[in-house]
C-alpha cells in the first residue's frame, strides 16, 4: 500500500511540473514579449519551456497572475491581448522604455489589483476604461508623458488605496468623483498642469495618509476641511496659486509651509492665521 501511495505522488508531482497555462495565455505572453522586442530584455524568455519558468511571470493553478518586469528594457508598445490574461492580479513595467498609449483593454482585466508603468515614456490620456478595472488597489503612472484629464469614472475604484500620477502632462480639474474614493491612502497628482479649485469634499478622503498636489495650477482657498483629515501624514500643495489665510495647524502639515506663485510668477509663503475661527469666517 505504501508503494501504491508513493507512486501516486510521484506520478502527481511530475504531472503537476507539466502543467502548463492555456494557449490564450501562453500566447498573449509571446505576443506582449514581441510587442515590447523581447529580444532585447535584459532578462529574456526561453518560450520553449514552461510558462511558470518565465522571468518574472508567476503562475498559479496554471494561471497567469503576475507580471514583474520592472527595469528589463522593455519599448515598443503594450499590445490590447494582454486583456487575455483574465487572472492577472500584478502588471509591474515599471523604469523600462515603453512607447505609445495605455490601450483600453487594461480595463478587461478584473482581477488586477497592481498596476505600475510608472518612468516609461507613455503618452496620450489616461483611458477611461481603466476604470472598469475595479478590483484595482493601486495605480502608478508616474514619470510618463500623459496628458489630458483624470478620468472622471474614477470613483468606480473603491478599493483603490494608491493613486500616483505624478511628473506628466495631465490638465484640468480634479474630478469631483476623486474624493469618493474612501479606501485612498496616497494621492501623488505633483507636476502637472492640472487646474481649478481644490474642494472642501476632500475632506470625504478618511483614509489619506499622504497627498501631493505640488507643482500645478490650481487656485482658490485652500479648504480648512484638509485639517479634518485624521490620518494625513504627509502634505505637500505648494507651488500653485492658492490664496487667503490658511491655518497655522494646516501650514505645518505642508512640506514647504505653503509657498505658492502668483501670476507674475513670484513665489511668496500664504498668510497664516493662528486664530483658526477667523480664518474659516474668511474662507466663507
Amino acid at each position: 500500500m505504501k508503494t501504491i501511495y508513493a507512486l501516486f505522488v510521484a506520478l502527481f508531482v511530475v504531472s503537476a511540473s507539466f502543467a502548463e497555462v492555456s494557449d490564450l495565455e501562453k500566447n498573449s505572453l509571446i505576443q506582449f514579449n514581441q510587442f515590447t522586442n523581447g529580444s532585447n530584455w535584459t532578462n529574456k524568455w526561453d518560450t520553449t519551456k514552461p510558462v511558470a519558468t518565465w522571468f518574472g511571470v508567476r503562475v498559479i493553478n496554471d494561471k497567469v497572475v503576475s507580471i514583474d518586469l520592472a527595469d528589463n528594457n522593455l519599448s515598443g508598445e503594450l499590445p490590447s491581448c494582454i486583456s487575455n490574461l483574465k487572472n492577472l492580479r500584478t502588471l509591474n513595467l515599471f523604469h523600462n522604455a515603453i512607447t505609445g498609449e495605455i490601450p483600453n483593454a487594461i480595463g478587461d482585466l478584473k482581477s488586477l489589483e497592481h498596476l505600475n508603468l510608472s518612468f516609461n515614456k507613455l503618452s496620450g490620456a489616461i483611458p477611461q476604461a481603466i476604470c472598469k478595472a475595479t478590483a484595482l488597489k493601486s495605480v502608478e503612472l508616474f514619470l510618463n508623458q500623459l496628458s489630458g484629464p483624470i478620468p472622471s469614472d474614477i470613483n468606480n475604484l473603491q478599493k483603490l488605496e494608491v493613486l500616483s500620477l505624478y511628473n506628466n502632462e495631465l490638465t484640468g480639474q480634479i474630478p469631483a468623483s476623486l474624493y469618493q474614493l474612501k479606501s485612498l491612502k496616497v494621492l501623488q497628482l505633483n507636476s502637472n498642469k492640472l487646474t481649478g479649485n481644490l474642494s472642501r469634499d476632500i475632506s470625504n478622503l478618511a483614509s489619506l495618509e499622504s497627498l501631493s498636489l505640488f507643482d500645478n495650477q490650481l487656485i482658490g482657498q485652500v479648504p480648512f476641511d484638509i485639517e479634518n483629515l485624521g490620518k494625513l501624514k504627509e502634505m505637500n500643495i505648494s507651488y500653485n496659486s492658492f490664496n487667503g489665510i490658511v491655518s497655522e495647524k494646516l501650514a505645518k502639515k505642508d512640506m514647504l509651509n505653503l509657498t505658492m506663485v502668483n501670476q507674475f510668477g513670484v513665489a511668496s509663503v500664504m498668510k497664516v492665521d493662528s486664530d483658526k475661527n477667523k480664518a474659516i469666517v474668511s474662507e466663507e
